[in-house]
């Protein structure tokens, strides 16, 4: 890794460019960090690649181009992969690098892999996000980050082009149990803002009326705010989808299960939104969790 100091722009590597990783490393390159990428389906490179950055042609190339790999993508799988498959970032590694995973995936993953960067020199940071779509576009994520302080510090400027909310939550696996922790919050508060705009409709008050009412009070969130508009609206558009949303509350429970931790309300909205995929909704916003009510009530 680039001796702190020497150079305020190490070289940064880019792995995922999906809904939310090609803003994010857009927001690297116009950081002024020299960047190198990688995408499965290489035509969402063409964007950033005509603005400077490098496309490599594999995770390994781009960890050997690389002080510091950023991995956003989908799946515990598929960060196994990146990270420690045939041409994974462990292969092109260099000595004293940072990979920070910014997916959201298992804890026990991200310690597991993290023995296997330190046994090749590296070190890993998990650094989960949420923001959603907008987030990461308006570069204001909130980023909870477990690791070594010293390779949190370290990947901190690179952070800093991405969030406006940065925490250090611990050693290795933190950060993914905090962003679950978001996960349950997000999720049960959703049910709650799709529950009362239901409530609302079937008892003769205007849901938008509703909304401006509670919302300078305690009952005021991020969901209501934002994905309560959306659903009046009838604006399905993925800032994130359910079949992710899915994943990540699978982990959850799977994680509450292995600590023995009791999540009722966790496991009511998993089973809601599996309505949703039973439906063909799975690839829409987490907000047509509204349309899953509205059919148990027996409206459109």
């Amino acid at each position: 890794m680039t001796a702190p100091g020497s150079s305020p722009r190490p070289p940064v590597g880019f792995i995922g460019l999906g809904i939310m990783g090609r803003p994010m490393a857009g927001h690297i390159l116009a950081a002024g960090f020299p960047l190198t990428i990688f995408n499965r389906t290489r035509a969402r490179t063409e964007e950033l690649a005509s603005r400077g950055a490098r496309v490599a042609a594999s995770p390994a190339e781009v960890a050997a181009a690389a002080d510091l790999i950023i991995v956003m993508v989908s799946d515990s799988p598929d960060v196994e992969s990146v990270v420690a498959g045939p041409q994974g970032v462990l292969h092109g590694l260099r000595p004293g690098a940072v990979v920070v995973d910014m997916s959201t995936v298992s804890p026990a993953l991200e310690r597991r892999l993290d023995g296997l960067l330190r046994g090749r020199g590296g070190t890993l940071v998990d650094a989960p996000v949420s923001g959603g779509d907008v987030g990461a576009r308006d570069a204001t994520l909130a980023i909870m980050a477990g690791g070594d302080r010293a390779a949190f510090e370290r990947a901190l400027p690179v952070l800093r082009a991405l969030g406006r909310s940065i925490t250090h939550c611990g050693p290795v696996g933190s950060g993914q149990v905090a962003k679950l922790c978001n996960q349950i919050l997000v999720s049960v508060t959703l049910l709650g803002v799709s529950e009362a705009i239901l409530f609302a409709r079937k008892n003769g008050l205007d849901p938008g009326t509703m909304i401006e009412a509670v919302s300078g009070g305690a009952a005021a969130s991020w969901q209501l705010a934002n994905l309560g508009p959306k659903i009046l609206a009838e604006d399905f558009a993925p800032g994130f989808m359910i079949d992710l949303v899915q994943k990540d509350l699978r982990l959850v429970l799977e994680a509450g299960a292995a600590a023995t931790s009791p999540l009722p309300g966790t496991a009511l909205v998993h089973e809601l939104f599996r309505s949703a995929q039973s439906h063909g909704d799975g690839r829409l916003g987490t907000q047509a969790l509204a349309r899953v009510l509205a059919r148990l009530a027996g409206m459109k």
